[in-house]
Parts: C-alpha cells; sequence; structure tokens
C-alpha cells in the first residue's frame, strides 16, 4: 500500500522537475536572443549615430560650400561690373582713338600734299637753275672762246707790227723822197701796195666781240 501510494508522487516530482528544467532552458534561450537583439539594436543605434554625425559633418560642409558659392558668386558679380566697366572705357579709347589716328590721317595727307606741291616749286626752280648753269656754262665756253681769237689776234696784231716797224727801220731818205716826187710812179705804187697789205693784215688782227660766236662755231 504505501509503495503504490509514493509512485504518483515520484511521477508527479519528476514531471514538476521536468518542466522546471524545461521552463530553464527556455529561459536561458530567451536570454540569450533577448542579447542578440540588444547587440543588434545597439549596433544600429551605432550606425545611426554615425550616419547621423556623418549627415550632419555633410550639412556642415554643404553650408560651408554655400557660403564660399555665395561669396564666389558676389566676387565674380564685382569682376563682371568692373569688366564691364573696363570694357566700355576700352571702347571709348578705342573710338577716341580712332577718331585721333583719321585727324592724323588726314593731317598727314594735307601735310604730304604741302610736301609735294613744295617739292614740285623746289624741282621747277631747280630746272631753272640747272637752266641758267646750262646757259652760263655756254656762255663762258663762247667767252673762252673769244678771250682764245682775242689772244690769236693779238698775237697776229703783234706780228703785224714788227713787220711795219722792221719795214719802216728798211726804208731810207731816198725811198722817202722817190715817194715825194711827181713821176715817181713805180716807188709810190709800191709803197702803196705795202701799206695796203699791212693795213689788210691790221683789219683782220681786228676782234669782234659779236661776231666771235658765230666764227667759234
Amino acid at each position: 500500500m504505501n509503495t503504490r501510494s509514493h509512485t504518483p508522487l515520484k511521477l508527479g516530482l519528476a514531471l514538476l522537475l521536468g518542466a522546471c528544467i524545461a521552463n530553464a532552458a527556455s529561459a536561458e534561450g530567451m536570454e540569450e536572443r533577448l542579447r542578440a537583439q540588444l547587440r543588434t539594436t545597439t549596433q544600429q543605434l551605432q550606425a545611426l549615430q554615425s550616419e547621423q554625425a556623418q549627415a550632419a559633418a555633410a550639412r556642415t560642409a554643404a553650408e560651408g560650400q554655400l557660403a564660399a558659392a555665395q561669396a564666389q558668386i558676389k566676387q565674380l558679380t564685382a569682376e563682371l561690373a568692373k569688366a564691364r566697366g573696363q570694357a566700355e572705357q576700352l571702347v571709348g579709347q578705342q573710338e577716341s582713338l580712332r577718331n585721333a589716328a583719321q585727324a592724323q590721317v588726314a593731317a598727314s595727307t594735307e601735310q604730304v600734299g604741302k610736301f609735294k606741291q613744295a617739292y614740285d616749286e623746289l624741282l621747277g626752280r631747280a630746272r631753272g637753275i640747272e637752266s641758267a648753269r646750262a646757259q652760263l656754262a655756254t656762255d663762258l665756253a663762247a667767252r673762252d672762246e673769244q678771250v682764245q681769237q682775242c689772244t690769236a689776234k693779238n698775237q697776229q696784231m703783234y706780228q703785224v707790227a714788227k713787220d711795219i716797224l722792221e719795214a719802216y727801220e728798211k726804208i731810207d731818205v731816198s725811198d722817202v723822197m722817190k715817194i715825194r716826187q711827181p713821176f715817181a710812179g713805180s716807188a709810190r705804187v709800191k709803197f702803196e701796195e705795202l701799206a695796203q697789205t699791212y693795213g689788210d693784215a691790221l683789219y683782220k688782227t681786228h676782234f669782234d666781240a659779236a661776231m666771235a660766236p658765230a666764227a667759234g662755231q
């Protein structure tokens, strides 16, 4: 009787012990799963924090880039305005230079015209001077020819005078008396012919300046 009464008790205790063991095993599995989920959640939280930090850094960098871009746009706008002002100034200077160049060309053209006119006048004067020089050279050559002819005539006259003196020295008193005699025709003719000869010789030694160029030609 006693053995039979303890058997259900043992069986119950065994079942209770098995349930406790099963519950303990189940609790350990649950704890392990919770720890795994906690690690996963922690990792996800860390990843989110890292992404948030990166996003904040990227935002800060983007804001810095935006500020730099705005500053660059402002600087480029100022430089563009300055460049436009310089371009307008250069256009004005170019227009002034073009007008000045046109005025200079017009003045140069006028000056060239004056120089050409002065050159033509000087050329005309030079031609006139050259013509006068040629005429003077011709006149000088004619004068030289006249001087040569005059020198030759003087030499001829000197020779005629010398011949007359020699002939005069040869005439004696008897010859003079013969010329004065009424019937001394031959002696008179002789002296007349001699006088005519010397007269012709003296006439040939006469120098005529008006006839000299023709004689030179």
